[in-house]
């Protein structure tokens, strides 16, 4: 005799499983893939970090996409994160990205306390550092509709995870490393607030 037959419904639940698994991984791809359009098509393109391209173009940025909505959770991939730099030379940087959490951001700027308290408590002061990025990013003092602000706008809240050994080496190597701020926001204001945020806008309406 042949294997009883599955409850009615078993086959149908495990395709619906399968596939939310595959609309998950879907929209994680999707994700990443507008966070490397902006990286190629602004952060490289316009050298706002003279630093991307070379990891960039070496295939030594890690991407992570944490969905959830709860704070501790985003914790907690912060601190996987750093374990996975301490285990993966061969991973020069990181971008853990927040779609799901975050959108406002003053609640960003409370989180991105919490993280950079979270490296100091488990030693890693010194080690790793926190760059900010945010859809709504301002700079303290700043108008909200100043170009500059671009320079660390980004399609999702993300934090950008960086050896500071590498960091410090890469500056040391660099003519006038101080300059860098002041001529992106520069460069920002010169191509305008239209057009800076066109490039972000493209950067997921362009690349579905």
């Amino acid at each position: 005799m042949g294997s009883p037959a599955p409850p009615n419904g078993t086959f149908f639940n495990l395709k619906n499983k399968r596939s939310d698994l595959s609309l998950i991984f879907m929209k994680t791809e999707q994700i990443i893939h507008h966070t490397q359009a902006w990286l190629t098509s602004f952060i490289i393109q316009y050298n706002i970090c003279p630093f991307a391209k070379k990891e960039h173009d070496n295939g030594r940025i890690h991407y992570a996409v944490d969905d959830s909505t709860d704070i501790e959770h985003c914790l907690e991939t912060v601190f996987d994160e750093c374990h996975r730099l301490d285990n993966h030379s061969n991973i020069e940087t990181t971008l853990i990205i927040f779609p799901n959490n975050l959108s406002q951001f003053e609640d960003y700027l409370d989180f991105l306390s919490l993280a950079e308290s979270l490296l100091i408590d488990q030693n890693y002061e010194g080690v790793y550092q926190l760059a900010s990025f945010h859809p709504l990013y301002c700079f303290e003092g700043a108008n909200t509709n100043d170009p500059a602000n671009y320079t660390n706008r980004s399609p999702y809240p993300m934090l950008h995870l960086i050896r500071e050994a590498s960091l410090e080496s890469a500056l040391k190597s660099f003519p006038n490393p101080e300059k860098i701020p002041q001529q992106n926001i520069k460069l920002t204001r010169e191509l305008g607030l239209q057009k800076v945020q066109e490039i972000l806008r493209q950067s997921i309406n362009g690349n579905e």
